[in-house]
């Protein structure tokens, strides 16, 4: 069974940081192109950052210099470093493994809140 679990979420302050996880079973995110996304209320959701497979990195400009996408293969988990966090960053993160078209798996989301 394949399952993504995405913890880290929770309420900080304007400049504060958190660090989201997407720990994965059933499948190998080594393997995989794996994409932070966010959905702030009432909004679209939007890519913040993705990682793939051969360590390929890009970021959304309103997250360039902030947030650092990672990847720990022993624990098949992938991190969202989010630092300088901002009121605009509230949102309800998820992860997703992207394997090939039609295969794909999404984490349940985690809320981050940033107060002013």
């Amino acid at each position: 069974q394949v399952r993504l679990v995405v913890s880290g979420g929770g309420l900080v302050q304007d400049g504060e940081s958190l660090r989201l996880s997407c720990a994965a079973s059933g499948i190998d995110l080594r393997i995989a192109t794996m994409g932070w996304y966010r959905q702030p209320l009432g909004k679209e959701r939007e890519l913040v950052a993705s990682l793939s497979s051969d360590d390929g990195i890009t970021y959304a400009e309103f997250v360039k210099g902030r947030f650092t996408v990672s990847r720990d293969n022993a624990k098949n988990t992938v991190y969202l470093q989010m630092n300088s966090l901002k009121p605009e960053d509230t949102a309800v993160y998820a992860c997703k493994a992207y394997y090939r078209a039609g295969v794909d798996y999404w984490g349940k989301g985690t809320l981050v809140t940033v107060s002013a």
